[in-house]
C-alpha cells in the first residue's frame, strides 16, 4: 500500500477509535458516577484519556520523526491521568466504603470490553507505524480489554460477597497499567527523539 494511502487509513482508523472512546467515556462515568465505582471511574477517565490520545496523534502524524517523539513524550504524561484520578477516586471510596451495584458494574465493564478489544483490533495493524503515537494508543487499548475484564470480575466478586475491595481492588489495578504504559511510551519516545537526533548530527 502506497505510504499516502496507508497514511489516509491510519487517520481514518485513529478518528474512529477517538469517537468511540469519547461516547463511551460519557456512558462509563456516568453509571460510576451513580453507582460509586472506583473501577468504572478510573476506567471512565482512562477512556477520556484515550479519546485524547487518538486526537493529538490525528494532529501530529504528518510531522517529522523528531516533532512526533516529543509528543509520544507528552502522551506518556497524559497516560499518568487516570492514575492519579484513580488515587482521588479511591481515597474517597476509603471515606464512605460502600460497594457499587455488582449488575450494573459487570454490565458497564462488559460493554466497555467490547469497545476496547474492537479499538485494539483497528489499531493492531497500525501499531509500528507512526512510532511512539501509535503505540501508545495500540498499548492503551490493549490494556484495557484486560483492565475491564477485571472489572467484570469484580462486578461478581461484589454480587458474592456484598464487599467495596474487589472494586477498590481492581481500581488500583487499573492505576498501576496506566502508569506501567506509560513508562513504556516514554522510554519509545525518547528513544526515537534520540534517534532523530543522531540522525541529523
Amino acid at each position: 500500500m502506497p505510504a499516502t494511502a496507508h497514511d489516509t487509513s491510519l487517520r481514518r482508523v485513529v478518528g474512529i477509535v477517538a469517537l468511540l472512546n469519547l461516547g463511551y467515556f460519557g456512558v462509563e462515568f456516568a453509571v460510576a458516577l451513580a453507582i460509586g465505582s472506583v473501577s468504572l471511574f478510573a476506567d471512565s477517565v482512562d477512556f477520556l484519556e484515550d479519546a485524547s490520545v487518538n486526537l493529538l496523534i490525528l494532529l501530529a502524524l504528518g510531522w517529522s520523526l523528531k516533532a512526533r517523539a516529543r509528543v509520544g513524550m507528552g502522551l506518556a504524561g497524559i497516560l499518568l491521568v487516570p492514575a492519579l484520578a484513580t488515587l482521588w477516586a479511591l481515597w474517597s471510596k476509603f471515606q464512605l466504603p460502600a460497594p457499587p451495584a455488582p449488575l450494573p458494574l459487570t454490565v458497564t465493564g462488559f460493554g466497555a470490553m467490547l469497545v476496547n478489544f474492537g479499538c485494539a483490533m483497528l489499531l493492531m495493524r497500525y501499531r509500528h507505524h507512526g512510532g511512539s503515537l501509535t503505540r501508545a494508543a495500540f498499548l492503551s487499548a490493549r490494556n484495557d480489554v484486560f483492565a475491564n475484564i477485571a472489572i467484570v470480575i469484580a462486578g461478581a466478586a461484589t454480587a458474592m460477597t456484598h464487599a467495596v475491595w474487589p472494586d477498590m481492588v481492581v481500581g488500583a489495578g487499573i492505576m498501576l497499567m496506566n502508569a506501567d504504559a506509560a513508562r513504556e511510551v516514554w522510554q519509545a519516545a525518547r528513544s526515537e527523539h534520540q534517534g532523530a537526533i543522531d540522525l541529523h548530527a
